[in-house]
This record gives structure tokens, C-alpha cells and sequence, in this order.
């Protein structure tokens, strides 16, 4: 009878856990994502997408291959999201565990003394071990014995805790992706930027070279008294200028190569590029494909997936807190107060089996900020999702339109280079003949550098349109 009460006391309590831990609080309403782009960027449905190269096909430049190639194994900042990769997956593996029985084994040794005025040592006393010994006062304890516990993943709260690991390390991998292209683009656009800096300090040094000639027959000219000394030392101060500004594009030109020696892993050394064929190059035409190839495409938006889908289980994992957790422990062994004893059987043989159900009850104020948090971090991954997705597009239509603008603005800048470079032959023949002031002199050649130094910069900013059109398409990585 006691025993059939107990039962039904253990049902009661067992009713009352489940009803008060499946009363939830509120819920609260999770965003849903929108996935939805523009169809085109330039009312283009051609799906060819240059994104799909591999960066060894995009980029031709062997020098610069050469140093992507060492930067991708020397990189610091790419050798640590490496190891954050390997620490995700540590945490995959951990959370695995847990949804998992533990088994352990254990040995272990003691004495005993218990008082003989006691329940026990009265019962011990007057127990016999043989018919001529009795329970020793000083009591030995021996045991050896394998425990097993397990939590019964009902409510695949462990199970969704592991997924969640698993979108986390996926995401880790996809912002290792986006590194890379980032780097290859970094290491690019600096390698251009140095090329275009040889070519300014060459074109400086040829300039002044040409205002040394000119400070030559302006004095020539003085001579003979047709020009003052306002003349000569007008051109004596544009030489110096010029000179000048060679140092300040020396420093930058070994500022750029230490970033692009950063960017590598190594210590300041001399970068090897041929400069002398900047002029030369031609930028490709970039495929700019569908604007929904950037969901597959883009390591940052699929980052961004990966962890939005990591936050819905976490939403998961933290409502099943509410329910209850259901172990199981079990174990067996040997357990004896003497050696010769110790693996008697079934005298010695110990083993148990029980089961718990626990839920919390009260002061449940804990689980429910983590519930409401779990959910709050998914109304802000849905929105950093969708502003991934955003950004990536624009990044996309403005370099596209970046490259149309720039091969526009290179023509015509090549034709006022044409124009100037005739201009100086002609202010110097006017001048010598006397049929022009020594100011248009030299203001054509001052207008003659600028326009040089403008049309190396544009070619430049060519060439990095190019490549930030590669790395906004989601090329590089792959």
C-alpha cells in the first residue's frame, strides 16, 4: 500500500513538473528573411559570371601571382580566422559529445570506523562475516566500478545546440573565404598602385629633364636680353619643385611595397613587378552575370546564412530550457572490505539504475532572458543578412558603373596628353622665335605633367575597378 502511494506521488509530482515547464512565456515573433534582389544589374539577364574564375585565370601578372601565392601561406591575419576554424570545429565536436552517453571507470581504496553505540555498529557487531569472525572494527573499502549517465535529448535541445555549432563553423569557413578574396584583392590593388608610381617618377624625371633644358635657353635668352631675371628664376623653381616631389613618390613607392610585404608575411624587401608595361594594359571585360548569383557566390552572404541559421536553433535550444531533462545513470561494479573478497559474486557484485526528471519550477527569470536574447540575436542576423545582400549588390552596380566611367574618362584623357605634348613643342619654338611669353612655356609643360600624372592615376583606378569588380562578384576565394 505505502508503495503504491509513492507511485502515485511520484505521478503527481511528475504532472505538475511537465505542466508548469511547458508553460512557456509569450512567444516572441521571429523575422523571417527576404532573399529577394534585383534581376539584373544593367537590364542584362547574361548569367556568365566572371566571378567563376579562379584568381590564377583572373590575374595574368606572374610577379603578382607570386606574391598572392605567398601571402595566402605567410598571412598572419589569414593563419588566425584559420585556427578560428579549427576552434569551431573543436565546439562541433563538444556539443556532439553531449547528446552522447558518458561512461567512465573508477577505483578506489579507505577505511572505516563507525561508532559501536550506533545503528550500524551495533548491527556490525553483532553480525558474523564466518562462523568464527566478526565485522573488523577498523572496516576496509575497496570498490571498482563503471558509471554510466546519459540525458535523454527528448526535446533535441542537445541535438540543435550541435547544429547550431555546425552553421557556426560553416560560417567561420565562409569568413575565411571572404578574407581571401579580400587579401588577393588588397595585395592587387596595391600591386597596381606601385606600378603606377614608377611610372609618375619616371615621367617626373623626364619632365624635369626637359625643365632644365628650358632653364638653359631661358638664360641663354637673358643674355641676350630677351627675357629678364624673373624668367630664369621662375624655371630654376619649377626644376626645384620637381625635384622635390621625386623624393615625396619615393616614399610612396616604398610605403606601398612594405604594405604589399605585410600583406605577404615577410619583412621590407624589394617587390619584383615590371612597371615599365603598365601603360599597356588593357582591362578585361568583366561579366557581371545575375545579381541572385551573388547568393552563391559571396562568402560574406553566405556567412551571413550560415550564422542566421545558427540563431533559429538557438531559439530552439533555449525554449526546449523551459521543458524538462530526463537522466539516466547506471552503474556496476565490485565493492567488497577485503582483497580476497573483492570479486566475489554475487556477494561483492554492486549495480544501480535510476532515472531523474527535473524541470525548473521557479526563478526561471535566467532561462527566459536567454530565451528572449536567442530570439532578439535573430531579428539581428535576418537584418545583417539583408544588408549583406545589399551591400553586395551595390558594391557590384557601382564598380560596373565605375568601369564604364573610368574607360570614358581614360580616352579623353589620352587625347588631352596628345594635345599638350604638341602644345610644348610649340610654346618652345614660339618662345625661341620670340612669338611667345616664357610663362606659356612654362605653364603647358606644369599642364603637360599634371595631365601625365592624371592619366597614369586613371589607368590605375582602371585596373582596381576591375579587380573590386572581381572581388564584389565574389571571385577569389574559390
Amino acid at each position: 500500500m505505502n508503495t503504491k502511494k509513492i507511485l502515485n506521488g511520484i505521478g503527481i509530482t511528475a504532472v505538475i513538473i511537465i505542466y508548469n515547464a511547458c508553460n512557456l512565456p509569450s512567444n516572441l515573433t521571429q523575422k523571417a528573411e527576404n532573399k529577394t534582389v534585383p534581376v539584373s544589374y544593367n537590364n542584362s539577364a547574361d548569367t556568365l559570371n566572371t566571378a567563376k574564375k579562379k584568381w590564377k585565370e583572373f590575374f595574368t601578372d606572374p610577379n603578382l601571382e607570386g606574391l598572392i601565392d605567398i601571402a595566402l601561406k605567410n598571412n598572419q591575419e589569414l593563419n588566425i580566422v584559420l585556427q578560428e576554424i579549427n576552434l569551431a570545429n573543436f565546439e562541433v565536436k563538444a556539443r556532439k559529445g553531449a547528446y552522447l552517453p558518458s561512461l567512465g571507470v573508477g577505483a578506489g581504496a579507505g577505511v572505516e570506523k563507525v561508532g559501536k553505540y550506533t545503528s550500524r555498529g551495533a548491527s556490525d557487531d553483532a553480525n558474523l562475516i564466518t562462523p568464527d569472525q566478526k565485522v573488523p572494527e577498523v572496516l576496509p573499502n575497496y570498490i571498482l566500478a563503471a558509471n554510466i549517465s546519459w540525458e535523454v535529448d527528448i526535446w533535441k535541445k542537445l541535438r540543435n545546440s550541435r547544429k547550431s555549432a555546425v552553421f557556426t563553423y560553416l560560417s567561420t569557413i565562409e569568413g575565411k573565404n571572404f578574407m581571401v578574396t579580400n587579401l588577393i584583392s588588397e595585395i592587387a590593388n596595391s600591386y597596381y598602385e606601385l606600378m603606377a608610381l614608377d611610372n609618375q617618377l619616371e615621367i617626373l624625371k623626364k619632365n624635369i629633364e626637359l625643365y632644365q633644358n628650358s632653364l638653359e635657353i631661358v638664360r641663354l635668352e637673358k643674355q641676350s636680353a630677351r627675357v629678364t631675371e624673373l624668367a630664369v628664376r621662375r624655371f630654376e623653381a619649377e626644376v626645384l619643385k620637381n625635384q622635390s616631389r621625386q623624393y615625396y613618390l619615393t616614399q610612396k613607392i616604398i610605403e606601398t611595397e612594405n604594405r604589399i610585404n605585410f600583406l605577404v608575411g615577410r619583412f621590407p624587401q624589394p617587390v619584383i613587378r615590371n612597371s615599365q608595361t603598365f601603360s599597356e594594359l588593357v582591362p578585361d571585360t568583366i561579366h557581371s552575370g545575375i545579381p541572385s548569383q551573388l547568393l552563391q557566390n559571396r562568402p560574406d552572404i553566405k556567412r551571413a546564412e550560415q550564422q542566421l541559421a545558427a540563431s533559429k536553433l538557438d531559439i530552439s535550444v533555449a525554449k526546449a530550457n523551459f521543458y524538462p531533462s530526463f537522466n539516466i545513470t547506471a552503474g556496476v561494479g565490485y565493492n567488497a572490505f577485503s582483497p580476497k573478497f573483492f570479486v566475489t559474486t554475487p556477494q561483492s557484485l554492486i549495480y544501480w539504475l535510476s532515472g531523474s526528471l527535473m524541470a525548473p519550477l521557479i526563478n526561471r527569470n535566467a532561462i527566459k532572458a536567454t530565451y528572449y536574447s536567442a530570439t532578439s540575436k535573430q531579428i539581428q542576423a535576418v537584418y545583417n543578412y539583408e544588408r549583406t545582400i545589399l551591400n553586395a549588390y551595390i558594391e557590384v552596380a557601382n564598380q560596373l558603373s565605375n568601369i564604364s566611367n573610368l574607360k570614358k574618362s581614360y580616352d579623353l584623357k589620352s587625347k588631352q596628353v596628345q594635345a599638350l605634348n604638341e602644345s610644348i613643342t610649340i610654346s618652345s619654338n614660339l618662345f625661341k622665335s620670340a612669338r611667345a611669353d616664357y610663362m606659356e612655356v612654362l605653364l603647358t609643360q606644369r599642364d603637360a605633367l599634371e595631365a601625365r600624372f592624371e592619366l597614369v592615376e586613371t589607368k590605375m583606378q582602371q585596373m582596381n575597378a576591375r579587380v573590386k569588380t572581381y572581388r564584389a562578384l565574389g571571385g577569389g576565394w574559390n
